[in-house]
Protein backbone atom coordinates (compact mmCIF):
# COMPACT_ATOMS: atom_id res chain seq x y z
CA UNK A 1 0.00 0.00 0.00
CA UNK A 2 1.18 3.45 -1.34
CA UNK A 3 2.05 5.51 2.19
CA UNK A 4 0.29 9.41 2.66
CA UNK A 5 -0.56 12.12 5.14
CA UNK A 6 -3.45 14.57 5.44
CA UNK A 7 -2.22 18.05 5.32
CA UNK A 8 -3.41 21.09 6.42
CA UNK A 9 -3.81 24.47 5.37
CA UNK A 10 -2.08 26.28 8.98
CA UNK A 11 -4.13 29.23 7.90
CA UNK A 12 -7.47 27.77 6.89
CA UNK A 13 -8.13 24.36 8.43
CA UNK A 14 -10.76 23.88 5.74
CA UNK A 15 -8.03 23.18 3.20
CA UNK A 16 -6.98 19.87 3.62
CA UNK A 17 -5.30 16.86 1.19
CA UNK A 18 -4.08 13.81 1.15
CA UNK A 19 -0.76 13.62 -0.25
CA UNK A 20 1.75 10.83 -1.09
CA UNK A 21 4.46 10.26 1.77
CA UNK A 22 7.78 8.92 1.44
CA UNK A 23 9.83 6.34 3.63
CA UNK A 24 13.41 7.43 4.14
CA UNK A 25 15.87 4.74 5.37
CA UNK A 26 15.64 4.19 9.27
CA UNK A 27 18.67 5.79 11.39
CA UNK A 28 19.94 4.47 14.61
CA UNK A 29 17.32 4.82 17.17
CA UNK A 30 14.76 5.16 14.69
CA UNK A 31 11.19 3.09 14.25
CA UNK A 32 8.78 2.87 11.48
CA UNK A 33 5.68 2.41 12.67
CA UNK A 34 2.27 1.81 10.70
CA UNK A 35 -0.48 3.50 12.39
CA UNK A 36 -3.83 1.12 12.81
CA UNK A 37 -6.28 3.59 14.08
CA UNK A 38 -6.74 6.60 15.69
CA UNK A 39 -10.36 8.84 17.00
CA UNK A 40 -10.76 12.27 15.01
CA UNK A 41 -12.63 14.89 17.40
CA UNK A 42 -13.54 18.13 17.93
CA UNK A 43 -10.17 18.26 20.43
CA UNK A 44 -8.25 17.52 17.31
CA UNK A 45 -9.49 20.96 15.58
CA UNK A 46 -8.45 22.92 18.50
CA UNK A 47 -4.95 21.31 18.06
CA UNK A 48 -5.01 22.99 14.63
CA UNK A 49 -6.64 26.22 15.82
CA UNK A 50 -3.82 26.05 18.83
CA UNK A 51 -1.01 25.30 16.32
CA UNK A 52 1.15 28.10 16.48
CA UNK A 53 0.41 29.32 19.80
CA UNK A 54 0.63 25.89 21.67
CA UNK A 55 3.22 24.10 19.73
CA UNK A 56 1.17 21.05 18.13
CA UNK A 57 2.43 21.26 14.85
CA UNK A 58 6.36 20.88 15.82
CA UNK A 59 4.83 17.27 16.44
CA UNK A 60 5.35 15.98 12.86
CA UNK A 61 6.66 18.43 10.48
CA UNK A 62 5.15 19.24 7.19
CA UNK A 63 6.08 21.91 4.52
CA UNK A 64 5.99 25.35 4.71
CA UNK A 65 2.39 26.12 5.70
CA UNK A 66 0.80 22.74 6.11
CA UNK A 67 0.96 21.10 8.86
CA UNK A 68 0.15 17.94 10.05
CA UNK A 69 -2.93 17.91 13.15
CA UNK A 70 -2.29 15.55 15.73
CA UNK A 71 -4.28 12.51 16.71
CA UNK A 72 -4.38 10.27 19.57
CA UNK A 73 -4.67 5.94 18.80
CA UNK A 74 -2.75 2.91 17.85
CA UNK A 75 0.78 2.17 16.01
CA UNK A 76 2.31 -1.07 15.62
CA UNK A 77 6.52 -0.80 14.67
CA UNK A 78 7.14 -2.62 11.43
CA UNK A 79 10.48 -1.67 11.51
CA UNK A 80 13.13 -1.03 13.39
CA UNK A 81 16.85 0.26 14.43
CA UNK A 82 15.78 0.76 18.24
CA UNK A 83 17.67 -2.01 20.61
CA UNK A 84 14.15 -1.27 22.82
CA UNK A 85 11.67 -1.17 20.10
CA UNK A 86 11.33 -4.14 18.20
CA UNK A 87 9.06 -5.22 15.33
CA UNK A 88 5.52 -5.67 16.46
CA UNK A 89 5.88 -3.77 19.46
CA UNK A 90 2.29 -2.32 19.85
CA UNK A 91 2.03 1.72 20.82
CA UNK A 92 -0.91 3.92 22.28
CA UNK A 93 -0.35 7.88 21.92
CA UNK A 94 0.42 10.96 19.98
CA UNK A 95 0.28 10.28 15.91
CA UNK A 96 -0.37 12.05 12.86
CA UNK A 97 -2.77 11.19 10.40
CA UNK A 98 -1.05 9.58 7.72
CA UNK A 99 -0.17 5.50 7.50
CA UNK A 100 3.18 5.80 8.96
CA UNK A 101 5.74 7.65 10.62
CA UNK A 102 9.28 7.39 11.68
CA UNK A 103 10.51 7.83 15.63
CA UNK A 104 13.65 8.18 17.59
CA UNK A 105 11.96 5.83 20.34
CA UNK A 106 13.66 4.77 23.30
CA UNK A 107 12.68 2.97 26.84
CA UNK A 108 11.53 5.42 29.65
CA UNK A 109 10.39 4.92 33.62
CA UNK A 110 6.82 3.57 32.48
CA UNK A 111 6.41 3.16 28.62
CA UNK A 112 8.21 4.54 25.64
CA UNK A 113 9.76 8.21 24.73
CA UNK A 114 10.34 9.77 21.49
CA UNK A 115 13.63 11.61 21.12
CA UNK A 116 13.68 13.70 17.70
CA UNK A 117 15.61 16.67 18.14
CA UNK A 118 12.45 18.69 16.93
CA UNK A 119 10.57 17.22 20.04
CA UNK A 120 12.64 18.24 22.92
CA UNK A 121 11.18 21.26 23.63
CA UNK A 122 7.71 19.68 23.65
CA UNK A 123 5.49 19.00 26.77
CA UNK A 124 6.93 15.50 27.87
CA UNK A 125 2.97 13.92 28.01
CA UNK A 126 2.89 14.20 23.68
CA UNK A 127 6.28 12.64 24.08
CA UNK A 128 4.89 9.61 26.14
CA UNK A 129 4.26 6.06 24.34
CA UNK A 130 2.56 3.43 26.60
CA UNK A 131 2.82 -0.01 25.46
CA UNK A 132 -0.75 -1.28 24.24
CA UNK A 133 -1.88 -4.72 24.21
CA UNK A 134 -5.22 -5.75 22.16
CA UNK A 135 -7.88 -4.57 24.44
CA UNK A 136 -11.41 -5.10 23.82
CA UNK A 137 -12.18 -1.27 24.63
CA UNK A 138 -9.21 -0.14 21.87
CA UNK A 139 -12.06 1.56 19.94
CA UNK A 140 -13.45 3.19 22.80
CA UNK A 141 -9.42 3.90 24.50
CA UNK A 142 -8.60 5.25 20.81
CA UNK A 143 -11.84 7.80 21.28
CA UNK A 144 -11.89 8.69 25.06
CA UNK A 145 -8.07 8.23 26.49
CA UNK A 146 -7.05 11.88 24.89
CA UNK A 147 -10.57 13.31 26.18
CA UNK A 148 -11.85 11.45 28.88
CA UNK A 149 -8.30 12.34 30.48
CA UNK A 150 -9.16 16.21 30.13
CA UNK A 151 -12.06 15.76 31.73
CA UNK A 152 -10.89 13.33 34.25
CA UNK A 153 -7.65 16.18 34.76
CA UNK A 154 -10.66 18.92 35.10
CA UNK A 155 -12.30 17.45 37.03
CA UNK A 156 -9.58 17.01 39.53
CA UNK A 157 -8.18 20.26 39.16
CA UNK A 158 -11.66 21.59 40.03
CA UNK A 159 -11.79 19.08 42.90
CA UNK A 160 -9.84 21.03 44.74
CA UNK A 161 -11.92 24.15 45.63
CA UNK A 162 -14.28 23.04 47.63
CA UNK A 163 -16.51 26.05 47.70
CA UNK A 164 -17.44 25.46 44.35
CA UNK A 165 -21.50 23.82 43.90
CA UNK A 166 -21.64 24.07 40.50
CA UNK A 167 -19.96 24.01 37.07
CA UNK A 168 -21.87 25.40 33.91
CA UNK A 169 -20.20 23.76 30.32
CA UNK A 170 -20.47 25.32 27.05
CA UNK A 171 -20.17 23.22 23.72
CA UNK A 172 -21.52 20.70 26.22
CA UNK A 173 -22.16 18.51 23.66
CA UNK A 174 -18.26 17.43 23.44
CA UNK A 175 -17.18 14.36 24.83
CA UNK A 176 -14.71 16.22 27.00
CA UNK A 177 -17.82 18.77 28.41
CA UNK A 178 -19.66 15.00 28.32
CA UNK A 179 -16.98 13.58 30.38
CA UNK A 180 -16.27 16.37 32.85
CA UNK A 181 -20.21 16.25 33.39
CA UNK A 182 -20.35 12.70 34.56
CA UNK A 183 -17.01 12.90 36.70
CA UNK A 184 -18.37 16.21 38.57
CA UNK A 185 -21.76 14.35 38.88
CA UNK A 186 -20.24 11.77 41.39
CA UNK A 187 -18.90 14.57 43.19
CA UNK A 188 -22.53 15.91 44.28
CA UNK A 189 -22.09 18.98 41.97
CA UNK A 190 -24.94 20.74 39.89
CA UNK A 191 -23.65 20.64 36.28
CA UNK A 192 -25.49 23.35 33.40
CA UNK A 193 -24.66 22.48 29.98
CA UNK A 194 -24.55 25.02 27.32
CA UNK A 195 -25.46 24.10 23.60
CA UNK A 196 -26.89 25.21 20.48
CA UNK A 197 -30.61 24.13 19.69
CA UNK A 198 -29.72 21.24 17.17
CA UNK A 199 -28.08 19.28 20.32
CA UNK A 200 -30.17 20.13 23.26
CA UNK A 201 -32.73 17.32 23.10
CA UNK A 202 -30.14 14.58 22.76
CA UNK A 203 -27.75 15.93 25.39
CA UNK A 204 -31.21 16.43 27.73
CA UNK A 205 -31.47 12.67 26.92
CA UNK A 206 -28.34 11.21 27.82
CA UNK A 207 -28.81 11.98 31.71
CA UNK A 208 -25.82 13.74 32.43
CA UNK A 209 -26.78 17.13 33.27
CA UNK A 210 -29.31 18.55 35.28
CA UNK A 211 -30.27 21.16 33.09
CA UNK A 212 -29.51 21.67 29.82
CA UNK A 213 -30.01 25.17 28.14
CA UNK A 214 -29.61 26.97 24.42
CA UNK A 215 -26.93 29.64 23.93
CA UNK A 216 -30.22 31.92 23.22
CA UNK A 217 -31.48 31.26 26.95
CA UNK A 218 -27.77 31.79 28.32
CA UNK A 219 -29.75 35.42 30.26
CA UNK A 220 -31.42 32.87 32.51
CA UNK A 221 -28.75 30.85 33.63
CA UNK A 222 -28.51 30.56 37.34
CA UNK A 223 -26.93 28.38 39.44
CA UNK A 224 -26.97 26.26 43.13
CA UNK A 225 -24.10 28.65 44.54
CA UNK A 226 -20.50 29.54 43.68
CA UNK A 227 -19.87 28.26 40.15
CA UNK A 228 -17.08 27.37 37.50
CA UNK A 229 -17.66 27.78 33.83
CA UNK A 230 -15.49 25.48 31.77
CA UNK A 231 -15.35 26.80 28.23
CA UNK A 232 -15.07 24.17 25.77
CA UNK A 233 -16.06 26.57 22.81
CA UNK A 234 -13.96 29.41 22.63
CA UNK A 235 -16.66 31.99 21.88
CA UNK A 236 -16.05 35.30 23.17
CA UNK A 237 -18.91 36.72 23.11
CA UNK A 238 -20.98 33.84 24.73
CA UNK A 239 -18.48 33.75 27.39
CA UNK A 240 -19.42 37.81 28.47
CA UNK A 241 -22.62 36.56 28.03
CA UNK A 242 -22.54 33.63 30.61
CA UNK A 243 -19.98 36.25 32.64
CA UNK A 244 -23.12 38.22 32.98
CA UNK A 245 -25.55 36.04 33.71
CA UNK A 246 -24.03 34.63 36.91
CA UNK A 247 -22.43 37.74 38.18
CA UNK A 248 -21.04 37.03 41.74
CA UNK A 249 -21.90 33.44 41.49
CA UNK A 250 -19.12 32.88 39.28
CA UNK A 251 -15.71 32.37 40.86
CA UNK A 252 -13.94 30.57 38.37
CA UNK A 253 -13.34 30.77 34.66
CA UNK A 254 -11.50 28.15 32.74
CA UNK A 255 -10.61 27.97 29.09
CA UNK A 256 -10.07 24.15 27.61
CA UNK A 257 -11.22 24.43 23.80
CA UNK A 258 -12.36 26.29 20.97
CA UNK A 259 -15.04 24.16 19.46
CA UNK A 260 -16.86 27.10 18.48
CA UNK A 261 -13.58 27.97 16.14
CA UNK A 262 -15.17 30.49 13.67
CA UNK A 263 -17.38 32.34 16.33
CA UNK A 264 -16.81 35.43 18.47
CA UNK A 265 -13.03 36.28 18.18
CA UNK A 266 -13.38 40.09 18.36
CA UNK A 267 -11.70 41.42 21.64
CA UNK A 268 -14.13 42.42 24.06
CA UNK A 269 -14.05 43.31 28.16
CA UNK A 270 -15.44 40.46 30.16
CA UNK A 271 -16.66 41.32 33.34
CA UNK A 272 -15.60 38.79 36.82
CA UNK A 273 -13.04 36.67 36.96
CA UNK A 274 -10.30 36.71 34.56
CA UNK A 275 -10.90 33.60 31.97
CA UNK A 276 -7.45 31.39 32.51
CA UNK A 277 -6.21 28.39 29.66
CA UNK A 278 -6.81 24.85 31.73
CA UNK A 279 -3.10 23.03 30.19
CA UNK A 280 -4.09 19.32 30.97
CA UNK A 281 0.04 18.90 30.76
CA UNK A 282 0.44 20.97 33.63
CA UNK A 283 -2.17 18.53 35.76
CA UNK A 284 -0.75 15.77 34.57
CA UNK A 285 2.72 16.56 36.18
CA UNK A 286 1.31 17.88 39.65
CA UNK A 287 -0.31 14.86 40.33
CA UNK A 288 2.72 12.63 39.10
CA UNK A 289 4.73 13.64 41.62
CA UNK A 290 2.09 13.57 44.04
CA UNK A 291 0.57 10.02 43.88
CA UNK A 292 3.81 8.75 41.64
CA UNK A 293 4.18 7.92 37.68
CA UNK A 294 1.67 5.12 37.80
CA UNK A 295 -0.97 6.46 39.85
CA UNK A 296 -2.31 9.01 37.36
CA UNK A 297 -2.75 6.26 35.02
CA UNK A 298 -4.32 3.43 37.59
CA UNK A 299 -7.39 5.84 38.45
CA UNK A 300 -7.69 7.42 35.21
CA UNK A 301 -7.80 3.54 33.71
CA UNK A 302 -10.45 2.90 36.60
CA UNK A 303 -12.59 6.15 35.76
CA UNK A 304 -12.46 5.03 32.05
CA UNK A 305 -13.65 1.81 32.45
CA UNK A 306 -16.75 2.76 34.59
CA UNK A 307 -17.78 5.71 31.92
CA UNK A 308 -17.90 3.16 29.25
CA UNK A 309 -19.88 0.46 31.09
CA UNK A 310 -22.32 4.03 32.15
CA UNK A 311 -22.89 4.95 28.50
CA UNK A 312 -24.55 2.63 26.85
CA UNK A 313 -25.45 5.64 24.36
CA UNK A 314 -21.94 6.23 22.87
CA UNK A 315 -21.83 5.55 19.28
CA UNK A 316 -18.47 4.60 17.42
CA UNK A 317 -18.42 4.93 13.85
CA UNK A 318 -15.97 3.57 11.73
CA UNK A 319 -14.18 4.44 8.52
CA UNK A 320 -11.57 3.18 6.55
CA UNK A 321 -9.08 4.93 4.11
CA UNK A 322 -8.42 8.03 2.10
CA UNK A 323 -12.09 8.62 1.85
CA UNK A 324 -13.02 7.57 5.11
CA UNK A 325 -10.25 9.69 6.87
CA UNK A 326 -11.43 12.95 4.21
CA UNK A 327 -15.41 12.43 5.72
CA UNK A 328 -14.61 12.15 9.13
CA UNK A 329 -12.25 15.15 8.89
CA UNK A 330 -14.95 17.48 7.70
CA UNK A 331 -17.70 16.22 9.12
CA UNK A 332 -16.02 16.96 13.12
CA UNK A 333 -14.40 20.19 10.96
CA UNK A 334 -17.72 21.79 9.99
CA UNK A 335 -19.88 20.50 13.67
CA UNK A 336 -21.41 17.63 11.64
CA UNK A 337 -21.21 15.27 14.57
CA UNK A 338 -24.22 14.03 16.54
CA UNK A 339 -23.16 14.50 20.50
CA UNK A 340 -23.14 10.53 21.17
CA UNK A 341 -21.42 9.83 17.51
CA UNK A 342 -17.38 9.17 17.96
CA UNK A 343 -15.20 8.72 14.93
CA UNK A 344 -13.02 5.97 14.79
CA UNK A 345 -10.38 5.98 11.46
CA UNK A 346 -8.01 3.28 10.20
CA UNK A 347 -6.10 4.74 6.99
CA UNK A 348 -5.70 1.26 5.35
Amino acid sequence: MAAWDLLVDRKDLRKAQIVPSEAPPLADGEVRLSVERFSFTANNVTYGLMGDAFGYWKFFPAPEGLGRIPVWGFATVTESKAADAPVGLRLFGYLPMSTSFVMQLEKGRTGFVDRAPHRAELPPTYNAYAQAPADPLDDHRALLRPLLMTSFLLDDFLGEDAALTSLVLSSASSKTALGLAWFAKARGREVIGLTSPANAKSIEGLDLYDKVLTYDEVASLKTKGPTAFVDFAGDRATTAKIHVALGEALTRSIIVGATHWEAGREDRAIPGPTPTLFFAPDQIRKRMGDWGPGEVETRFDKGLRAFVADSPWLNLIQHQGQQGLTDAYHMVLEGRVRPQDGHIIRPA
